[in-house]
């Protein structure tokens, strides 16, 4: 289990997060959700521990703090919605990247079979292990965000934070790459913690949602329960809920066809 308690960040002078806590177990999924610039890939970032922050975060009740580096990045992956590409690997070694942490002596060793074994599995589940030859300057921005997700996989995480996952994606790989979450999170103590905006994604993803605005949270818990219309107009500034039911009113009707 994932907990974070009372989470603070700011950015010199300026606070951006404030006072954010929940809880993910293992096994289940969490949403976070929220307009622009609301703190949701700074909250991403605070519980990876990349950035500076207040309060803790722990997993399965070891606070990160009093764990090395090392140990929280076995535990923790952070996929973020931009990712450089700086040198042109090849698909296979970009994704092979990803299991340093796991080969002897890092990035300077040699990886054994069962990490190339592992590398091809990654690839094999995001469709890309035709290509694995391939440079990944080659690629489409759809499939290099495949590429990205397959690297993450590598790392062999407990927890994945996905910051805007579907970036890219076309609408097949999208429901596919939700499905395939639902299904890595569902045993072996998995859990994904995932910033989505499409919140038909989201609620597919979990019905588990944590809701931000202007870095505070203004709603946390099951969908169905906490999530009301007036709620999601406060956050967004539009009526999304009536902006969904006309738009399944025009399926609806392409359907009937």
């Amino acid at each position: 289990m994932l907990s974070a308690r009372n989470i603070n960040v700011s950015y010199g002078s300026t606070q951006v997060v404030f006072d954010v806590s929940f809880d993910v177990m293992n096994n289940a999924n969490l949403c976070v959700l929220g307009p622009n610039g609301c703190g949701k890939t700074t909250l991403l970032k605070a519980v990876a521990g990349i950035l500076p922050h207040g309060g803790t975060v722990a997993i399965d009740d070891r606070d990160t703090r009093t764990m090395k580096r090392r140990e929280v990045s076995l535990k923790i992956a952070l996929m973020s919605q931009s990712q450089g590409v700086y040198f042109s690997y090849s698909v296979f070694d970009a994704v092979m990247m990803g299991r340093y942490l796991h080969i002897k002596d890092g990035i300077l060793g040699s990886p054994s079979g069962h990490d190339r074994d592992f590398v091809a599995e990654c690839l094999r589940s995001v469709g890309l292990l035709d290509v694995a030859k391939k440079e990944i300057s080659q690629l489409s921005g759809g499939q290099l965000q495949r590429v990205f997700f397959a690297r993450t996989l590598a790392q062999e995480p407990q927890i994945i934070l996905l910051d805007e996952p579907t970036n890219h994606l076309d609408m097949k790989y999208q429901i596919e790459l939700i499905e395939y979450l639902r299904e890595w999170s569902s045993h072996d103590n998995h859990s994904v913690i995932g910033v989505l905006h499409d919140i038909n994604l989201a609620m597919r993803l979990s019905e588990n949602m944590l809701i931000l605005k202007e870095g505070r949270i203004a709603a946390s818990g099951v969908a169905g329960a906490q999530v009301t219309t007036e709620l999601l107009r406060d956050v967004y500034g539009v009526d999304v809920v009536g902006f969904m039911r006309e738009s399944l009113g025009k399926w609806e009707g392409i359907s009937a066809q």
